[in-house]
């Protein structure tokens, strides 16, 4: 950023007080507010957090300092604009998985491959082929493994078929009629509308919480439940606690969530 544009003192001032304004609309609208999904609530916090970010970033420009507060990303839902007793639901569900073991991919879906040689590969080849280019395609590997076993099998055994999981999500959304057979099939996702949304899960990594550790870096947590004689579980060779819980097996952060 140029001497010529660089924020001013005053600048930092101002939206010190468009804080403080939204502050106040922010606290009115809560104590006003007509029940929990109350879009006058979603739009004050809406606006405070827009304000915070503002101030925080020119507070930053222009003396260098910080605020102690998190700005939370605009990751909710809008208010909620479906039926108020849906009779049909859509359910969307996102799951992301990185392929980390290619090798293992292909001697998984080789097997399926080799016991079905009819499987669909979905690789435009004919019936018959499959058997022979699975052991080599990843392509045609993941046609067979998610074409024979359903995606809940496969997030649950992700490992065995060398993929790691990312984020996921599932929305439950209110539709006013059951679709006609075929009708979304081609483009299946268009018409997925965050207002209908009655709930909604989403699984993450960013949702793990770290535990503070003291200066021995064990939890504090656990660190004052032990006595002197205590020791954590003992592990066996391959590293597994007692409960066999591996080290990689800790469940992910997951946060339900929905919108205003």
């Amino acid at each position: 950023m140029s001497d010529a544009a660089q924020p001013t003192a005053a600048e930092v001032r101002a939206a010190a007080e468009a804080v403080k304004a939204a502050l106040d609309r922010h606290l009115d609208a809560v104590e006003r507010r007509s029940g929990e999904d109350d879009p006058a609530v979603y739009a004050a916090f809406n606006e405070l957090a827009a304000t915070a970010e503002a101030y925080d970033e020119l507070l930053y420009d222009v003396y260098d300092e910080v605020t102690p507060f998190e700005i939370p990303g605009d990751d909710t839902l809008p208010a909620y604009a479906g039926p108020e007793e849906p009779n049909a639901l859509s359910v969307l569900i996102r799951r992301d998985y990185a392929v980390i073991e290619p090798q293992r991919l292909l001697a998984q879906a080789q097997r399926v491959a080799d016991l079905d040689p009819d499987a669909d590969t979905d690789t435009g080849g004919a019936p018959g082929s499959s058997a022979g280019v699975v052991g080599s395609s990843v392509h045609a590997a993941l046609g067979v493994l998610f074409g024979e076993y359903e995606p809940d099998e496969i997030a649950s055994r992700h490992k065995e078929f060398g993929l790691e999981e990312g984020d996921s999500t599932l929305w439950v959304a209110a539709a006013d009629a059951p679709a006609e057979p075929g009708d979304w099939l081609g483009a299946p996702f268009d018409q997925a509308d965050p207002q209908r949304v009655i709930c909604r899960f989403d699984v993450s990594a960013v949702f793990d919480e770290e535990p503070d550790l003291d200066d021995d870096g064990l939890d504090d947590a656990l660190d004052d439940g032990l006595d002197d004689d205590d020791s954590l579980d003992p592990l066996d060779d391959d590293g597994l606690d007692v409960d066999g819980l591996d080290d990689d097996d800790s469940p992910r952060g997951r946060r339900p969530a929905r919108g205003r």
